[in-house]
Formats: C-alpha cells, sequence, structure tokens
C-alpha cells in the first residue's frame, strides 16, 4: 500500500497553503469526545462546499501536503505499532451515537498529514487533540503529535457482530486507500478511491485523500457519512461515501473528479488483493498449507448478463488481462473458499477475509474490466490489481461524475439458474499426461448432467477433449478440459456449460502460461 509523503516545517507550509481558498479550513474547532461548539465559531457545511473546493484546487498546480516531523517519519515499525489512539478518547465514544471514530497517528511510512473534521448539527469542526490523545512508546512524542494537529488516517467502530461492543469495521488511511469488513469478518483486500495509470511504463500516480468530513449520525442511525477531498499530480476530486455495516457492509461512493490534465487510464471502484496460490495456481516452493490468498478469482456481470469467473494466478511477470464490456452490472475480487481446512493457517484466517462487488449506479457506457497479477514471493504484498477503465479519457474543463455500491460480502451476488464455478484446478491428466483444468459447478436443480453441453476453447492450443460428469459433492457438475499447449507460450482458455442453448454455470476464463 502507497504512504503519503510530506514536509517537516508545517508552518511554513500552511502559509503557502493558505493562499488556496481550496484548501483553507472550513470552520471551528473539535473535541476528541465529540463537539464542544459552545462560543467558537463554525461554519455550514454540504458536499456542495468539498465539490467546490476540489474544483477550485483543480485549477492551481498540485501541491503536496505537509510531510510530518522526522522524530514520526523515522520511527521503526515496532515504535509506530505501540502509538495506538486512545479508547477513551474515541469522537462520539462517550455519547449515545453506535459509532465511534478512532485516529491514525503519521509516523513510519505515512510521512504526511491529513486534516479531519466532523460535522454536526449541520456545521464542521476541525479535530483538535491534546497530549493525551495517543498512548506513545517515548512520551515526547505525545507533544509532538498534539502540536502537529495532523492524522494519518482514521477508523469507524460500530456495534457490528454484538450489541455491547463497537467494532472497528472501516479503515481510510494510506494514499485513496481504505477497506471494510461485514459480520464474522477479517480484514484482507483493500478499495482506492481513484486508479491512475496502474502498470504504464512511466509508473503509477498515486491520488490521496487529503482531508475528511466525517457526519455525526443520530443515535439510532445505523449508517453513516465520510466526506472526502482527493488529490494528485492530475486530477481533483470530491467524494461522498454512505457507509451501511452489516450483514455485508455496503458502501455507497459517489465521486465528482476534475482533471488538471487529460487522463486517458483512470481506474473506477479499483481493488487491490493478494493472490500466492491456490489450487489452480500451486506454490512455486514447498508450503504446508494448500492455499494462501485474500481473494480467489475475479468475478463479473456483463453488460449482456454473462457471468465471468476468471481465477487469479501468481504470474512469473507481470500480467495485464482486459475485459471489454458495456454498461457492467458487477465486478468484484471474491474469496470462495470459506473452510479452514482450504488454508490450514491458524493465524492469518484467509477464510474470513471478506470479498468485494462494485456495482455501478446508472449506466458507465464503454470499456473493459482491467485485471492485473504482479508476481510476488511474499504474502505481505498486495499484488492483485482490479478496476473498471472507461474507454473515454477524461479531460479538464470537464467535471466527470460517477457512483457504485461497494459491498463487502463473503460470496458474490448470483444469478437465477447459474451455477457458481465452486473449484478450478490445474494438474496432468493420469491417461494421456496432457494439461489438464478441472472445473467443479455448485448446483444445477434438476437438469440432467448427461445432457449438459459444454463449450470449449483453448485459443492457440490444441483440444483433446472435455468429459463431463455429475458431482456429487455440490450437486453441480466437474467439468474436465485436457489440451495440448503445443508451441504456444499462453493459452486463453473458456469455458461454459449449456442446457437446451441457455447457460447454466459461469463462463470459466483461465490464462494459462508456461512455467
Amino acid at each position: 500500500m502507497d504512504s503519503f509523503h510530506a514536509d517537516a516545517d508545517r508552518r511554513s507550509i500552511l502559509a503557502g497553503l493558505s493562499a488556496l481558498l481550496a484548501l483553507a479550513p472550513l470552520g471551528g474547532s473539535a473535541l476528541a469526545q465529540g463537539v464542544d461548539a459552545g462560543s467558537r465559531a463554525a461554519r455550514p457545511f454540504s458536499h456542495v462546499d468539498v465539490v467546490a473546493e476540489a474544483k477550485e484546487l483543480s485549477l492551481n498546480p498540485f501541491l503536496p501536503p505537509p510531510r510530518v516531523p522526522e522524530s514520526l517519519t523515522s520511527l521503526s515499525h515496532d515504535l509506530y505499532r505501540q502509538i495506538r489512539f486512545r479508547k477513551d478518547r474515541a469522537i462520539w465514544g462517550k455519547s449515545p451515537s453506535r459509532f465511534a471514530i478512532e485516529l491514525f497517528s503519521p509516523g513510519f511510512l505515512y510521512t504526511e498529514g491529513i486534516d479531519v473534521f466532523v460535522v454536526e448539527s449541520g456545521k464542521v469542526f476541525p479535530v483538535d487533540i491534546d497530549d493525551q490523545a495517543f498512548d506513545v512508546p517515548v512520551p515526547e512524542l505525545a507533544q509532538i503529535l498534539a502540536d502537529l494537529g495532523k492524522f494519518a488516517g482514521f477508523r469507524l467502530h460500530y456495534p457490528l457482530n454484538r450489541k455491547e461492543f463497537q467494532d472497528e469495521f472501516v479503515v481510510f488511511q494510506g494514499a485513496s486507500y481504505f477497506r471494510a469488513v461485514s459480520r464474522g469478518q477479517t480484514y484482507g483486500l483493500s478499495a482506492r478511491g481513484l486508479a491512475i495509470d496502474v502498470a504504464e511504463p512511466g509508473g503509477e500516480e498515486f491520488p490521496i485523500f487529503r482531508r475528511f468530513w466525517i457526519e455525526r449520525p443520530s443515535d439510532r442511525a445505523q449508517s453513516i457519512v465520510v466526506h472526502a477531498l482527493l488529490d494528485s499530480k492530475r486530477v481533483t476530486g470530491a467524494y461522498r461515501f454512505g457507509i451501511y455495516p452489516g450483514e455485508a457492509t455496503a458502501i455507497d461512493v459517489q465521486m465528482t473528479l476534475f482533471p488538471r490534465e487529460k487522463l486517458a487510464h483512470v481506474g473506477l471502484g479499483a481493488l487491490t488483493s493478494m493472490f500466492m496460490f491456490g489450487p489452480i495456481d500451486g506454490p512455486d516452493a514447498p508450503d504446508y498449507r494448500p492455499a494462501v490468498h485474500d481473494s480467489l478469482g475475479l468475478a463479473m456481470h456483463t453488460g449482456a448478463g454473462e457471468r465471468l469467473w476468471r481465477p487469479l494466478s501468481n504470474p512469473l511477470r507481470l500480467q495485464v488481462s482486459a475485459f471489454m464490456d458495456r454498461n457492467p452490472k458487477g465486478f468484484g475480487l471474491i474469496q470462495r473458499d470459506r473452510r479452514y481446512e482450504h488454508f490450514q493457517d491458524l493465524e492469518a484466517h484467509y477464510q474470513t477475509r471478506p470479498s468485494a462487488w462494485i456495482a455501478p449506479h446508472g449506466d458507465w457506457g464503454p470499456g473493459h474490466v482491467v485485471l492485473t497479477e504482479i508476481p510476488s514471493k511474499s504474502e505481505t504484498n498486495d499484488n492483485i490489481v482490479a478496476y473498471w477503465r472507461p474507454d473515454r479519457p477524461l479531460s479538464p474543463g470537464a467535471p466527470f461524475t460517477a457512483g457504485y455500491r461497494l459491498t463487502w460480502p463473503n460470496q458474490a451476488p448470483v444469478s437465477a439458474g447459474i451455477a457458481s464455478i465452486e473449484r478450478s484446478a490445474y494438474g496432468r491428466s493420469s491417461d494421456t499426461k496432457s494439461r489438464q483444468v478441472a472445473i467443479d459447478y455448485g448446483s444445477i436443480g434438476d437438469i440432467p448432467p448427461g445432457e449438459v453441453q459444454t463449450d470449449v476453447s483453448v485459443g492457440a492450443a490444441k483440444l483433446i477433449d472435455t468429459t463431463t460428469l455429475p458431482n456429487s459433492e455440490t450437486g453441480g457438475l466437474r467439468i474436465f478440459v485436457n489440451f495440448d499447449p503445443q508451441k504456444a507460450e499462453l493459452v486463453e482458455i473458456r469455458v461454459q456449460p449449456r442446457y437446451r442453448g441457455r447457460p447454466i454455470g459461469e463462463t470459466l476464463l483461465y490464462r494459462w502460461t508456461r512455467r
């Protein structure tokens, strides 16, 4: 995950920023326990203010947020982890609200400071802290953090799993990254506000959320609203996140982007995950675990209604795949394996990691879902990126708006009559020694397996044979595809089961590469 960069001389940087109307503070002051408006000056707030700020900011060259002092950026990982926001100082923590906010300290990899505001009764206040807000490993750090008044991000708490405890369920921290969990889950993959130039030769641009405004919900509210100001070298943006914790936590994302320059390669609904190995792409070195991944595959629901499943891989070389579509109904990175036996990891608990599903609001027009797979030797590194890339570039002077619902379920949404691929594996056939892909489908209802036709294409390879068998474990099918790659270095395989001319299962898309 990308970190921020900033400047130690806070006062001089802020003096330079004061000339920019878009970066002027919107209001008075806030207390860590909530907001004590009293006689303090406060200004009205609405999302329109964030849009106006983003628009004004786009008219000026990009200026990075101030870098935090070296006393923070030089901290080791172990020392940084010991800086913790105190539970008794949580914003709204002692109020009747079901929600509470805890803040992250800048330092270590988080070298830039961002602003956090709260909105109460329609008025906005910046969050103020003192030298008692954080537990620190070195006493001097407490005053440094209080004087700085900047943060690396924040996390939201809500009684997600039981009524008497406010669980952490959403985190915004680092660049434009954020992540969430649903009931019973543990953190895994992340989302991004915007992706720019992923895997391009000139390098990727990482926009940042440099300001947040968090609206205080009513005492009985089961949702919360967060606004954010996005900024980078070539674009600014105003974001609104409507956040709904629950069985499947949902986040409604609305964005308005103001390009400073023409942007040909942007990614909407960007997701970032990790895949090391699994049944279709085994480990490069012996491992006691059968699988290691935050996500198993990319699922897509096309504008034409087809359900696609693309298993993830950890390639030897960078791999970029593009799946053309128009007005997609949804896509996401999915963790389908939900049993401990599939992973055998007592610490990571990969079986409880969330999936993430993007469902566009309205029509997104022509474009393609992009999947980037990056070679990796460490499960601590995210090496999978997926997003929607519009065909039409973003241009200066033409604000771009889009919205989508991002949910964090265990599984992708299903379509009636379409069986999901529960497992796909790669190996060699026992008789012909040819390459073989095995695909297990879930229940197909009362359809006779013997009457299922299988449409198969293997690109540049030679198709040897296809076998379709009933699968008593899933109530569905097991399909074997045997092929000979011949001289091909890369083979694109497509498999779709059909009954009486209609699809009855997801279409498997698998890219075989020679190792």
